[in-house]
């Protein structure tokens, strides 16, 4: 759902109540960053599956009156690394209906999570609102329960065996506490997490980092996860990874995330292919997209970003792109009336199965996830920074319209936020179109396609078309300010995206 111009604030994300919580702080006179603040709280009880306080994740800030900079409270490796068979490390499958998805979950895939310290952070360095009132809207939510929609009991559904794990899961995401999934027009009532949201209001992230949840945490059965994890876990304020397309600059996520220095690189091959707005859908398009897809692919690999976040990213930014031969995440974007933006992209991965008793709060798996351990599970560096595809970014056209975006969509995320950036940069696509069009990804030697090409894009390896449009290929949420001082935005379809304003 798209909101059109006449606004002088708004937000895109992937639930309405999610968007209703960031407008209404909006509204009662807080800024951007107040608003993703209470956005991301509102969309822990709003979309359960794609976001909790357990994991962690990033914001890119441009406030009016000053440069972009990024908030890196993404998740952190143990400082001791247990072996693989001593801790509770097992597979599952998402099944999306037309591919499926292996994930590993468990308390041996928890990451030190860093979401709590990212919110306090974020308020400290920039936000004008009382916390407390930052956390009403989601501790209202999570007291008074919510009705399941059918896309957030569609995504229950995908990772349905994550949450029947156990009986902490069972209790909050099945019927009466059995196996049995809550189905959309079911409430979810996450009243334990309304409770700590009023003790984090009162105790701040000690309460989190080094009080009585941090003991709740470090006391769970198989955590590999200790008091000194969580007790020096730090947020860390970077400068952004600023690239160009076309008459475009763009501020991405920079290492140690890995997403922005790959999209920069997809998008020079891109450039290569001069493309032009009447080309959407071609077999130039379809063609260009794959090739920019398959080099960066394999400079991923060349260039040992996955080894070194900083050191490949400069490799690749040195590497001249070749010309044409012929998971669980969720984003939330904002503009609001003075100027500022904010894009935050948070994820739990996919849960790790476990909740933190009396509290509401599903840990993260990220340990588990193939996208973010490329040298292989239980090979991670200790205590360091995990990196990341998730990348928020903001962008500025020659009129000095100025735009939030980011995505959720595992290791689809760079995919389609090049796709999208390319929509709007060359295309000249509005925002909803910009999101609505096709979409292709190429995995390996996979290349998966919405249906709404011209021409079945040509592939040596496996093709697979889809039936229709899908949450698999993201759900890429922007938020634009023009010069004038109005604001549009747009909401994913494939996530249920809404965007709201005033």
């Amino acid at each position: 759902m798209s909101l059109g111009e006449g606004h002088k604030a708004g937000v895109a994300a992937g639930h309405r109540e999610t968007a209703k919580a960031a407008l209404e702080v909006l509204k009662a006179g807080g800024n951007a960053f107040d608003a993703a603040i209470a956005g991301f709280l509102a969309a822990c009880v709003a979309e359960p599956v794609l976001s909790s306080l357990g994991g962690g994740g990033f914001l890119v800030a441009k406030p009016a009156d000053g440069d972009v900079s990024v908030f890196d409270f993404f998740t952190e490796t143990p400082l001791n690394r247990p072996l693989r068979d001593d801790v509770d490390f097992h597979p599952v499958t998402a099944d999306f209906g037309v591919a499926q998805q292996e994930f590993h979950i468990g308390m041996g895939a928890v990451a030190t999570p860093g979401a709590v310290a990212g919110i306090f952070e974020i308020h400290n360095a920039l936000g004008r609102m009382p916390m407390a009132e930052l956390i009403s809207p989601a501790r209202m939510l999570a007291r008074d329960g919510i009705r399941l929609n059918r896309f957030q009991a569609y995504l229950l559904g995908v990772v349905g065996p994550i949450y029947q794990t156990s009986a902490g899961t069972r209790a909050m995401f099945c019927r009466s506490g059995g196996d049995e999934l809550l189905s959309a027009g079911d409430y979810y009532r996450p009243e334990a997490f309304a409770g700590f949201l009023d003790a984090m209001a009162s105790e701040g992230p000690d309460l989190f980092y080094l009080g009585d949840v941090a003991s709740r945490i470090t006391a769970m059965d198989g955590c590999v996860l200790s008091r000194e994890d969580l007790a020096k876990y730090r947020v860390v304020r970077r400068h952004p990874l600023h690239t160009r397309i076309g008459n475009h600059e763009i501020f991405l996520n920079p290492p140690p995330a890995i997403g922005g220095a790959l999209i920069d690189y997809a998008l020079r091959c891109l450039c290569l292919s001069q493309l032009r707005p009447g080309d959407f859908g071609s077999e130039k398009h379809a063609t260009a997209l794959i090739h920019a897809m398959d080099t960066a692919n394999r400079a991923r690999f060349d260039c040992g970003i996955d080894r070194d976040a900083n050191a490949g990213a400069q490799a690749l930014a040195g590497m001249d792109p070749h010309p044409p031969s012929y998971r669980g995440t969720t984003h939330i974007s904002i503009a609001d009336a003075d100027g500022n933006l904010a894009a935050l992209t948070v994820s739990n991965g996919e849960g790790c199965g476990h909740v933190v008793p009396d509290t509401g709060i599903m840990l993260n798996n990220m340990l588990g996830e193939d996208d973010l351990n490329a040298a292989g599970f239980f090979e991670w560096p200790e205590g360091v920074r995990l990196s990341s595809m998730m990348t928020p970014g903001v962008m500025v056209d020659p009129d000095g319209a100025w735009t939030a975006f980011g995505s959720g969509g595992s290791n689809r995320i760079r995919s389609a936020l090049t796709q999208v950036i390319l929509n709007i940069c060359v295309y000249e696509s509005d925002l909803a179109e910009a999101l609505s069009r096709p979409r292709l990804h190429l995995e390996g030697n996979k290349l998966s396609v919405e249906p709404g090409f011209e021409h079945t894009p040509s592939w040596s390896g496996e093709v697979h078309i889809w039936p229709e449009a899908n949450m698999f290929f993201g759900g890429v949420h922007v938020m634009q300010r023009d010069a004038a001082g109005g604001v549009q935005g747009a909401g994913d379809p494939r996530r249920d995206g809404i965007s709201l304003g005033f």
